[in-house]
């Protein structure tokens, strides 16, 4: 009898060891989203297509091979600093000129070791400048990809940057939904411009409500150059992303900028700090309910000493590559980031 009852316990001990090393086999793997508005980033050669007159060896600022290749060296420095341990695993862009420039940026040695793959299309902007999207194979697996393209009804003559939109799987198989934008510019005056970034916010509203009513957990998160702050009404009223506090309701979006917006942080500088560049996730990546949570519930601002110019006076801000003159830095905007976990 005894030996009968030792054996049940052995058989039960062997269970749970089972389920124990079952469990413990499921890991937990990092899957990080940046994203960084490069500033004009042109090849040399001449696009008849394209407002690129500003970008060539004979422009009144000549853009050189040796200035392209010192813009590269600049931008994968950057993202090597975004992260101590790895390079992210999706990269979001604005401002780049076309296929080249993004096939010489993920080839460059300083970064060929990650294999960055490339998500772009030409748009209908005006300057010629695309979003993009670069993503790690051994940590995102694309499964449908869609440029949005906008045409405003006020002004349908004014071609502007898609929205590149990339349902993937992020680690093994968690499904998420990454879009990338850069929306109108303010110049030509804030309140001037302002309807064609309303649009934008409603469109993509329209865009990720359809996601919503499919799954109402989805893992939504939205990056890019706004072109408006976290308080700014097509943030507000018309994406309706809020400040992430707790409960998070369902089927709605969080700003991860709005503590750093509040506390005075930005990533463009222009009389002051504003915070165009913003992560925005759904209300299932913050809560975990979904395989993706985020690790934080603030975007990170890359800001390193030496991306900054640092004038006689006023604050240090974002060392830039160009204006009236050349200063061979990285760009105008600090890039924002996020890393998450995923099963």
């Amino acid at each position: 009898m005894k030996n009968i009852l030792s054996l049940q316990k052995l058989s039960l001990l062997m269970i749970i060891m089972v389920v124990l090393i079952s469990s413990c086999s499921k890991k937990t793997q990092t899957f990080s989203l940046a994203f960084y508005n490069v500033e004009n980033l042109f090849d040399t050669i001449d696009d008849k297509h394209k407002q690129d007159n500003q970008y060539l060896p004979d422009s009144k600022i000549p853009w050189n091979t040796e200035r392209y290749n010192h813009k590269l060296n600049n931008l994968t420095k950057v993202f090597n600093a975004i992260d101590s341990v790895e390079l992210p695993s999706v990269i979001g862009l604005a401002e780049v000129e076309n296929i080249t420039v993004l096939t010489d940026l993920v080839n460059h040695p300083d970064i060929s070791r990650a294999n960055y793959q490339i998500l772009h299309q030409e748009s209908e902007d005006e300057r010629g400048i695309d979003v993009a999207l670069l993503y790690r194979p051994d940590k995102y697996t694309p499964v449908e990809t869609n440029y949005i393209q906008l045409i405003f009804p006020f002004n349908p003559t004014n071609g502007t940057r898609d929205i590149l939109y990339s349902k993937g799987l992020a680690g093994s198989n968690d499904t998420v939904h990454i879009f990338i934008n850069h929306w109108t510019s303010r110049w030509g005056g804030q309140e001037e411009t302002e309807p064609s970034r309303r649009y934008t916010a409603e469109v993509l509203k329209s865009y990720t409500d359809s996601i919503f009513n499919i799954q109402p957990h989805a893992n939504i998160i939205i990056a890019g150059d706004l072109n408006d702050n976290p308080d700014d009404v097509s943030l507000t009223e018309d994406l309706m992303a809020i400040e992430p506090t707790e409960p998070y309701l369902d089927r709605r979006l969080y700003n991860l900028s709005i503590k750093q917006y509040k506390m005075g942080d930005g990533t463009l500088y222009y009389r002051g700090w504003d915070m165009f560049d913003q992560i925005i996730v759904s209300s299932a990546v913050l809560k975990g309910q979904n395989g993706v949570l985020a690790s934080s519930r603030d975007q990170q601002i890359i800001k390193k000493d030496w991306m900054l110019f640092f004038p006689k006076r006023g604050e240090p801000r974002p060392n830039r590559t160009a204006t009236s003159e050349y200063f061979g830095g990285y760009s105008d905007h600090l890039p924002v980031y996020i890393k998450l976990i995923t099963q």
